[in-house]
């Protein structure tokens, strides 16, 4: 018997996730997950406000959006500069209007053992993966409760939330933190309707780590996974949809990882 036979392909008749007349801001548009991410927001009705450092892949980004008859508009913001964060939301607003979903999107890793990772690189990862993502929440967060309308907010984590990745202390240790800061702003943004959440993906292949996943070291992590496979971006499709749109989830952090972390 096939896999294909076991597990088949359930295909949704109809688009459930309804967007439609919503304003979303995803962080790290430009390339992978981020880029992903934003299609998919769009394709379910949503407006996409596409942030990142690189306007030329944003402006593509933008384009592709707007061909299929969507909304769209790219704003060029570095989500480390602590000063740029309200001007790019203003800017985003301006274009598209109010914001009612961020996705916390933007991340890196750096690969390394904990006593050799230096000091600059353990800065840019919190600063990138942690400190951006918290104040650009608290920044949405207040502009939220001043208009008393609620929010969806959906930060990105990691099956690293949970548990050690081998040679990513410091990522681990960042994305950890977002578990525990979705779950304190869900809490306390709960009585202003802020849905406060996190979607926590296993190992997806993107531009950026493609080419280690096809060296030796890869090919052996993705054999020790029960499945011995990656996933695919659109397997978090439904996941994000999910957590962006619905109404009595929050301070939850969803894992989807095809079994990895098992």
């Amino acid at each position: 018997m096939t896999q294909e036979t076991r597990f088949p392909t359930i295909r949704r008749v109809d688009n459930h996730f309804d967007l439609s007349g919503e304003i979303t801001f995803v962080t790290g548009a430009t390339s992978g997950l981020g880029r992903h991410f934003a299609r998919v927001l769009a394709r379910s009705g949503a407006a996409v406000a596409l942030a990142g450092r690189r306007r030329d892949r944003l402006e593509s980004a933008k384009a592709e959006i707007e061909k299929a008859g969507g909304r769209a508009a790219a704003i060029v913001v570095d989500v480390t500069d602590a000063a740029a964060l309200a001007p790019a939301l203003d800017a985003a607003e301006e274009a598209l209007g109010p914001i009612s979903i961020l996705v916390n999107n933007a991340g890196l890793n750096v690969q390394s053992r904990a006593v050799d990772l230096d000091t600059a690189d353990f800065d840019r990862l919190m600063s990138t993966n942690l400190r951006a993502p918290f104040l650009l929440a608290t920044e949405m967060g207040r502009r939220m409760i001043a208009r008393g309308r609620g929010g969806r907010i959906v930060n990105i984590g990691s099956i690293g939330t949970f548990r050690p990745l081998s040679g990513l202390a410091a990522y681990c240790m960042s994305k950890a933190a977002i578990g525990m800061m979705t779950q304190s702003l869900g809490r306390e943004w709960a009585r202003y309707e802020i849905n406060v959440n996190a979607l926590c993906p296993g190992y997806v292949p993107t531009e950026l780590n493609s080419e280690w996943f096809a060296g030796e070291a890869g090919r052996k992590l993705v054999a020790s996974f029960p499945r011995r496979r990656l996933m695919a971006e659109s397997d978090l499709d439904d996941a994000l949809l999910f957590l962006a749109s619905g109404r009595a989830v929050t301070g939850t952090l969803l894992t989807v990882d095809d079994g990895q972390s098992l």
